[in-house]
This record gives C-alpha cells, sequence and structure tokens, in this order.
C-alpha cells in the first residue's frame, strides 16, 4: 500500500544560523549554543539520506512532504526575511531532485513579508513543483486572518495549493501568561506539545473561520495536523454560541466553514478513540496520514494506520489517496 506523510521536518543549521540568536530566545526556542536536549532528532533532522530512508523503508512510507522545522525565514525583518526563504527552498528543490521519488516539498515563506511571501510561494510552485506550503503559528502575534495576509491567502487560492498550519511556540505574553511559573522544563512542554501549540492552531482555524477569510477564499484549502488540534470535539459548540453573534457576511456556520475547507492528518496522534471522533466528525475523505518525523517515530504512525477500524477503501484514503488528490502527488511516485 502507497503511504504519504506530509508533516515530516528537516532542517538546514547553517541558514538557520543566520537568525540572530536575541531573536530566536525572544520567540522562545532555546539559545542557538545550549545544549541540545534531543540529539538524536536534531540529527535525523539533518539528513535527507540513508538513515531518512531506511526509517521510511522499514515502516513502508512511500513519501514525505518536506518542510522546514524553526526557527526559520519568519523571525527575520521584511528586509531579510525573504532571501532566507528562498535559499532554503532552493536547497529543499535540490533534495526533492536527489531522491523525486521519495521527496516532496512544502514551501518555506517570509511571513514578514507577506507579499514576498505569496511570490514565494508561487516560485515554489511553478518552479519547483512544490505542493503547497506549511506556517508555524503566528507571525510578530499576528494570525493569518489578519488582513496584511490577504496577497498569501489569495495567492494560495489561485494557484489551488494548500496552507498546512502547523503548531508554532505561543507569542512571550501568552506564555507568560498562560504557562509559566512552573517549576523545571514543564512551562515549555506547557507551552509548546503539551498543550499550547494545539490550542493555539484550533485558535488560529478558528479565527479564519470567525472573520470571514475563509468565506473571502472559498477555495482556499487548510491542512491542520495532531487529528484536528481538539477541534472535532468543538464544532457544535461553536455552532451553538456564535449562531446570534457572528457578522451577517458569513454564509456559512462556523462548523461547515471548518469542515468545508479544512483537512486533517493524523500527525504525532495515534489514539484510536480521538481518531473514531475525528473519522464521525470529518469523515474519512479530509483524513490523511502524517508522522511529524522525526518528532515521532514512522513505526509507531505505520502500527496506528493498520489497526484503524475502517474500511480497506477509507484505510486507502487515509494512506495516501486524500493527499493525492490535494496536493496533486503522482500516485505512480514511489
Amino acid at each position: 500500500m502507497r503511504i504519504v506523510a506530509l508533516e515530516e521536518h528537516y532542517t538546514f543549521p547553517d541558514l538557520a544560523a543566520r537568525i540572530d540568536p536575541a531573536v530566536v530566545v525572544q520567540r522562545g526556542y532555546p539559545h542557538p549554543d545550549a545544549p541540545s536536549v534531543r540529539p538524536d532528532v536534531d540529527h535525523r533532522l539533518m539528513d535527507f539520506g540513508a538513515a531518512r530512508l531506511a526509517s521510511m523503508d522499514e515502516a513502508g512510507i512511500s513519501l514525505q512532504v518536506l518542510a522546514p522545522s524553526g526557527p526559520g525565514a519568519d523571525l527575520l525583518p521584511p528586509s531579510e526575511g525573504p532571501s532566507l526563504a528562498r535559499e532554503m527552498n532552493d536547497r529543499l528543490a535540490d533534495e526533492i531532485a536527489r531522491q523525486p521519488n521519495r521527496y516532496a516539498g512544502f514551501a518555506h515563506l517570509p511571513l514578514t513579508a507577506p507579499e514576498a511571501a505569496a511570490e514565494e510561494l508561487e516560485r515554489c510552485v511553478t518552479k519547483f513543483g512544490f505542493h503547497g506550503c506549511m506556517v508555524n503559528g503566528t507571525t510578530n502575534g499576528l494570525f493569518l486572518d489578519d488582513p496584511s495576509f490577504e496577497p498569501l491567502l489569495a495567492r494560495a487560492e489561485a494557484l489551488d495549493k494548500p496552507i498546512y498550519i502547523h503548531p508554532g511556540i505561543p507569542p512571550k505574553a501568552v506564555r507568560d501568561a498562560y504557562y509559566d511559573k512552573l517549576s523545571g522544563p514543564i512551562p515549555a512542554i506547557f507551552a509548546r506539545a503539551g498543550w499550547g501549540w494545539h490550542a493555539e492552531t484550533a485558535v488560529h482555524v478558528v479565527r479564519l473561520a470567525l472573520s470571514g477569510a475563509l468565506d473571502r477564499h472559498p477555495n482556499l484549502k487548510i491542512i491542520i495536523g495532531h487529528q484536528g488540534e481538539g477541534l472535532p470535539a468543538m464544532l457544535d459548540r461553536f455552532d451553538e454560541t456564535f449562531a446570534h453573534t457572528t457578522p451577517k457576511f458569513h454564509r456559512r456556520s462556523v462548523s461547515q466553514t471548518i469542515l468545508d475547507q479544512v483537512h486533517v492528518t493524523t500527525s504525532g496522534f495515534y489514539n484510536l478513540p480521538s481518531f473514531l471522533l475525528l473519522l464521525q466528525t470529518f469523515g474519512a475523505d479530509r483524513i490523511m496520514f502524517s508522522v511529524d518525523y522525526p518528532f515521532s517515530s514512522n513505526a509507531a504512525a505505520r502500527k496506528f494506520l493498520d489497526a484503524l477500524q475502517v474500511a480497506p477503501a477509507d484505510r486507502e484514503k487515509i494512506a495516501h489517496g486524500n493527499a493525492d488528490r490535494l496536493l496533486g502527488l503522482k500516485p505512480s511516485a514511489a
């Protein structure tokens, strides 16, 4: 069975090293000179060769759609971000060219310069055949519903390529108010993988619906991971609470807007009860397999895929069919 994974990460350390360490720390990342707490993961992020491919082969994963792990060009001022994003995308395109049947790409964008980000997305799609872009949380505290990002939303819609909203580190004010003043490493974990990442990504999607951004761009496609970032449990609640308060220009309920335009991956979440809720809420046509490699295990993700209590046709959709259709992948690849 062909298996496509599309929340899979890499890094080019020499490019990330160009970002001012003070900016990196302010955004919530460790200082670049701090000892790594995950050297094995860091090593796998840098690898595009034998080790990554062997791990994919062991789990039967046919294709990874790659996007960078932060920090990245979205931390740089508008005068500097575009060149770093361009170089990162050029280099990823080179790696894909070496293994075109095993790797594909999402564009990395200079989001502090939204017009340039739209141009870079188009360049990556038309020149390299990339399949959309990945956005890591907020940019300078702004979500994609901010009017400054209209050029990017419009360009992604015109290109018919999705925007994958990946969790990002919450802004400092949010970290201080919600996640700080707990002992040891708990604040950092709580603000990120323990809760903050997922809550903020859910907020991001709901804002796109409530603001009217998705109504303005009805053909824009959004992807989120982690079995929906908690949204499957909340859709009915949104309709109940916002039914009489959303502006009249909204053509659809909040839940219908999200169900029409959001697609979900299983990245990093291998819990069967939560998957059943996701399946009942979004349906098999909008769910895609992913791993979140190297932060999650290819083998564990494959075991989860094999254990899903779904019809064979739906398993094929989740494993590759939905991703092939949404991203325009060639089923013959790998």
